[in-house]
């Protein structure tokens, strides 16, 4: 697991640091062949859709992980943040139940991330 467990951790409590609401993250090893997981959460307002992805980024790359792109940050409706193996999906409320990520990818396990992240 290691590295990409590791990945995951990091972008999960940035994602939480920010107050993301409803945060679920996907193990899609065998489901998608984009990466090994997706993190899906919401934000209340565009400037905190915004906060939410600009702390995923940025903590992924202190913690050494490359952002390879990132995607819809200025109309922060749905903001995707793609480190490679983590793809973190960031909604804004009134959109996320719209495209509905998690009936979309339905197959896909729910992973539970180290609850003491999150204290």
């Amino acid at each position: 697991m290691g590295d990409n467990n590791n990945l995951l951790n990091v972008a999960y409590k940035a994602a939480d640091d920010k107050r993301a609401e409803d945060i679920v993250a996907l193990d899609m090893k065998g489901v998608s062949l984009i990466s090994d997981y997706f993190i899906i959460c919401h934000g209340n307002s565009d400037k905190q859709v915004q906060a939410i992805a600009k702390e995923v980024k940025e903590a992924a790359e202190e913690n050494g992980y490359t952002v390879k792109r990132m995607e819809g940050f200025n109309e922060a409706r749905w903001v995707l943040v793609d480190i490679g193996d983590v793809v973190v999906h960031v909604f804004h409320h009134e959109e996320r139940s719209y495209y509905n990520l998690e009936r979309l990818w339905g197959d896909a396990p729910i992973v539970h991330v180290p609850s003491e992240l999150t204290q």
